[in-house]
């Protein structure tokens, strides 16, 4: 059953992905000759017009082939207006960027449905999730090892951390345990040794329970969330709006921080992830599981505006180049490019299945 919920998830997220595409193809006049969900061999299909739709034997993502989308082939001049390749640069780049902003389309139409349903959406403010200091306490277990406000905290005992949820998780279990914390400072990474204090707290059960605690507090505000709300029927767009924003400003922060180092590749998490996670988003309600459904629906339009040759954004940004010089790069360029971009996106998914198998192997 958490199989089912991941497919039906990841089966709407391509289908709205593929669409922009396709349907900006169609509206600017270029002839679809493919849509096709998943890759590899076709498993089922009908040929509607100049288009043939397909269910592909791979569930891993999708396509749209257009009419002359390949430099090399070759077109009678009666079918070149109709060809993506001899379209104008602003039409591509259109077409391009559609099937991206389909996703926050999706998005944006979920958190309509929740928010006309009452429910409250909560985005997460990137600056107060994560494991950043705010203030140390004087004779803490953190203030004798030097800690220091503004100091982040990236990993304990080696394993990284990415929020202060993940923080105060590991440390709460190691009340009288030495623990090897690594912070960064500026451009300093500095490793300190500490002991987690015992301290005795009241669990929402009224259980009293012992963990540990260094003596840190957390940066930022103390509700570490956007809490957006629509009260009449006519706000519902403009809070969607916003929801929506909010969270591709989330989503563009956290993935600036992978690039830039601040979050270790080790958070990046891949297919099983992503089947786990829809298998506890279902569980816990429709609402629950359309809410997990946006976040990755504008997930995978961040990260498909990525200039990284292949994606969307590669596309994008070799279309600017040609606008700017007039002409296209070479083929043998943006053939190497291309390569180059395949290499990363592989790179990146070993990394993401190995973080998958590490999760099961330690049960987390």
């Amino acid at each position: 059953m958490i199989l089912l919920w991941a497919v039906v998830l990841l089966g709407i997220l391509i289908f709205v992905h593929e669409s922009g595409h396709f349907l900006l193809a169609k509206l600017l006049g270029v002839k679809v000759l493919k849509f096709s969900l998943g890759f590899g061999p076709k498993v089922a299909g009908f040929k509607k017009g100049d288009t043939e739709y397909l269910l592909s034997a791979l569930p891993l993502g999708g396509y749209v082939k257009m009419l002359g989308e390949e430099q090399e082939e070759e077109l009678a001049e009666s079918e070149r207006r109709f060809a993506f390749n001899f379209q104008p640069v602003w039409k591509r780049i259109m077409i391009v960027f559609a099937g991206p902003f389909f996703n926050v389309l999706l998005a944006f139409f979920i958190f309509c449905v929740l928010l006309a349903a009452k429910l409250p959406i909560n985005i997460p403010k990137f600056a107060d999730i994560t494991p950043k200091v705010g203030a140390v306490m004087s004779d803490s277990p953190a203030a004798k090892a030097g800690i220091m406000p503004g100091d982040i905290i990236t990993s304990i005992n080696g394993k990284p951390v990415s929020t202060w949820m993940d923080l105060v998780a590991v440390v709460s279990t190691q009340a009288g345990h030495e623990i090897s914390l690594t912070v960064k400072r500026g451009d300093k990474t500095l490793s300190l040794k500490l002991v987690p204090e015992a301290v005795r707290e009241k669990t929402m059960e009224g259980q009293v329970v012992t963990v540990g605690r260094i003596g840190i507090e957390r940066a930022g505000d103390a509700i570490p969330f956007y809490i957006i709300k629509a009260g009449s029927i006519l706000a519902v767009p403009f809070k969607a709006s916003a929801a929506t924003y909010r969270l591709t400003v989330f989503i563009g922060q956290s993935v600036k921080s992978l690039i830039t180092g601040v979050f270790s590749l080790s958070q990046i998490g891949g297919p099983i992830t992503i089947v786990q996670e829809s298998g506890k988003a279902a569980s816990l309600g429709i609402f629950s599981y359309l809410m997990f459904m946006a976040f990755i629906s504008i997930n995978l339009a961040v990260l498909n505006l990525l200039p990284v040759p292949i994606l969307d954004g590669g596309h994008i940004f070799f279309f600017a180049i040609e606008a700017v010089r007039g002409k296209p790069l070479s083929e043998t360029t943006q053939a190497n490019l291309q390569r180059l971009g395949l290499l990363l996106l592989v790179t990146l998914m070993a990394f993401a299945i190995r973080n998958d198998i590490m999760r099961l192997i330690r049960g987390g």
